[in-house]
């Protein structure tokens, strides 16, 4: 299927070879290599943070995260519902119990308006997750996490050349952490980045990413860490990524605005704002949410894209119906309405960095034919 357009397609068109093969050269490939230090140093910079840990992917950028914060056990934390599943298993991994609330309509991210609904006395934290294109509104998040003292972790993942009234991403939490998956902005294959300005914050996630060695004396554990660690050649890679960021993220827009011309204006589809009065929309993934009137799930939409050849992905499904915390006992008998929305009829196209002009047409096309064929 030669002219099957799949849904991401990574751009390797910059200094990523001549960086790669510096690495070889000098035989630095593992974890101790020098570009780890320095695109921890270079991508922390970019964001505004102090600190800068490299790991192996966003998942576990996010459980260090969490875990450093030092969080009681039994702490909740309060996280939208519609995200991935990495974002709870991080809080459960660390004891801790994920208190959800629903989707904001518009952006998909987490409604700000429903904090105050889950607030108890064990709540201890607050993780928020920019979502697809659009970051969470941070301004009433952070006023309500100061006037009840709580920490936040900002999950970023998606986030990449992003800001929030020209502040960047990744800059608002205690700890905020980065994806470096093929479909992010910046990539390294796998991989990820904890950033913060906290020096404990970043002692606490060097020390566990690296299996916890006690200072001084290696092979000898006061706790229990991981083997998070990033390599050499990954890091040499994200640094080429990173300096061509800023051209990224203008084709990102560029193609984000060529879809928004076509599907913002068809009534079967609820697409996210260009933008809104804190950013404009990064277009991580191009997604859209088939219209109530719609005779179909995006299940159904996807299986008549791909009969066209062209990929698509359904969108997360919610924290509250996930099977693995429903045997768990949790969520009974919570409903969060936009998320169970969004989650059956949400759907995203192919938008990576590689994608042509023509292939956008073709995409285009291929959406309009299908609804027509489900109508």
């Amino acid at each position: 299927m030669d002219d099957f357009i799949p849904v991401n397609q990574p751009v390797l068109d910059g200094n990523e070879k001549d960086y790669l093969a510096r690495c070889i050269e000098t035989g630095w490939i593992s974890s101790e290599g020098p570009a780890v230090q320095e695109f921890e140093e270079k991508f922390a910079a970019r964001v505004g943070r102090k600190h800068g840990i490299a790991v192996s992917n966003g998942s576990t950028a996010l459980d260090l995260a969490v875990r450093a914060l030092r969080l009681p056990e039994g702490s909740e934390v309060i996280m939208p519902s519609f995200t991935i599943i990495s974002c709870a298993a991080a809080i459960v991994r660390a004891g801790l119990k994920p208190v959800l609330v629903d989707a904001e309509p518009r952006t998909w991210n987490l409604d700000v308006a429903q904090l105050t609904t889950k607030l108890s006395s064990k709540t201890r934290a607050i993780m928020v997750v920019h979502i697809y294109g659009l970051p969470t509104d941070m301004d009433p998040v952070l006023e309500f996490a100061e006037r009840h003292g709580l920490r936040i972790i900002e999950d970023a993942a998606e986030m990449h050349g992003q800001t929030y009234r020209g502040k960047a991403c990744g800059s608002f939490g205690d700890a905020s952490a980065f994806s470096f998956y093929p479909n992010k902005h910046i990539t390294t294959g796998e991989g990820g980045m904890v950033v913060t300005d906290d020096a404990e914050i970043a002692e606490i996630c060097r020390s566990l990413r690296n299996l916890s060695h006690s200072p001084g004396r290696r092979f000898v554990h006061e706790e229990l860490g991981f083997n998070y660690r990033l390599t050499n050649l990954q890091a040499a890679l994200g640094i080429a990524q990173l300096e061509r960021l800023d051209k990224t993220v203008a084709k990102k827009r560029q193609m984000g605005s060529i879809y928004h011309t076509h599907f913002s204006s068809m009534p079967e589809l609820e697409v996210a704002p260009s933008k809104t009065d804190y950013a404009d929309n990064i277009y991580w993934v191009y997604g859209m949410v088939l219209a109530e009137g719609v005779p179909m799930d995006a299940a159904q939409m996807m299986s008549g894209l791909a009969e066209r050849k062209v990929g698509a992905r359904p969108f997360f499904w919610g924290m509250h119906e996930q099977p693995v915390f429903q045997k768990m006992g949790w969520y009974a008998g919570e409903s969060y309405p936009v998320t169970e929305r969004i989650s059956r009829r949400g759907f995203y196209v192919p938008s990576g960095v590689g994608i042509t002009g023509e292939q956008q047409a073709r995409v285009i096309e291929a959406v309009k034919q299908a609804l027509v064929a489900a109508a």
